[in-house]
């Protein structure tokens, strides 16, 4: 018996693999549907529904970049201290000192290119109609998916703390101020009271939770690594899959007419 068939036949390996090498339509079925990652993709697609041409490759794109962006990500995340004084000189360091300091940069570059095929992938689709029944759930997921990723690009803006990133972030923040119900100087805020006394003030308002202050400070740049690091992450991550389940349960790709 060779090692190979003595490893398949295992105990341990048929423990982790359900189905043998799917070499027959239902063995390919039953591998599918046992996976937890292939299960969310139908077993077979329309050759017209993934032409270049109709698709762009613009869904394709942003998954593999979030995927480059949390990889890079986590090694970046031994090197930097979300502390003021250290965090802009680890920056330096990631690009002076650090091997393979390119991913820095990898990072960084990967995060610009995410927001512009993520745009894309919703030109298209607004363009191709694949947003009409029964589609219009996974549309509305997908908007909320282009809103996490540019707060995912808003919050990493900080991490450099340099001035600007720290000017760039004090004018983003500001406008938080005008957030309806939730910001200060925002319709409707006036009318959050408890008894005689308001609730959505300077200091307990949307822009104080981001900021954890007044102003931009320390308490800022630990909130916004852990809202670019964990949080933010964690949701876009969890939408992404409920995005690819909900594409299969819609028929697949959507095809041109």
């Amino acid at each position: 018996m060779s090692l190979m068939k003595f490893i398949t036949d295992s105990q341990i390996w048929k423990s982790i693999f359900r189905h043998k090498y799917p070499d027959n339509p239902r063995d390919q079925a039953l591998a599918v549907l046992s996976n937890v990652f292939l299960h969310l993709h139908p077993i077979k697609v329309r050759k017209s529904g993934v032409r270049m041409s109709f698709t762009w490759c613009m869904g394709g794109l942003t998954f593999f970049l979030f995927l480059v962006e949390t990889i890079t990500g986590v090694l970046l995340m031994f090197y930097y201290r979300p502390v003021v004084e250290y965090a802009y000189n680890d920056i330096k360091a990631l690009r002076d000192h650090v091997p393979i300091g390119i991913m820095r940069e990898l990072h960084r570059w990967g995060a610009h290119l995410m927001v512009i095929t993520v745009w894309l992938h919703m030109l298209r689709v607004f363009l191709t109609g694949s947003y009409k029944p029964p589609r219009e759930f996974n549309w509305n997921v997908g908007v909320i998916l282009l809103v996490l990723t540019l707060l995912l690009s808003f919050t990493g803006y900080l991490l450099p703390w340099d001035q600007l990133a720290i000017w760039a972030i004090t004018v983003g923040t500001n406008m938080a101020r005008a957030t309806p119900l939730m910001g200060h100087e925002g319709p409707g805020a006036a009318f959050i009271q408890l008894g005689d006394v308001s609730l959505v003030t300077a200091g307990s308002d949307v822009r104080f939770g981001l900021l954890g202050s007044k102003t931009v400070g320390a308490a800022t740049l630990l909130r916004f690594y852990v809202l670019h690091c964990i949080a933010v992450p964690l949701g876009a991550g969890l939408l992404i899959a409920v995005h690819f389940w909900r594409v299969r349960k819609d028929g697949g790709i959507s095809g041109p007419m």
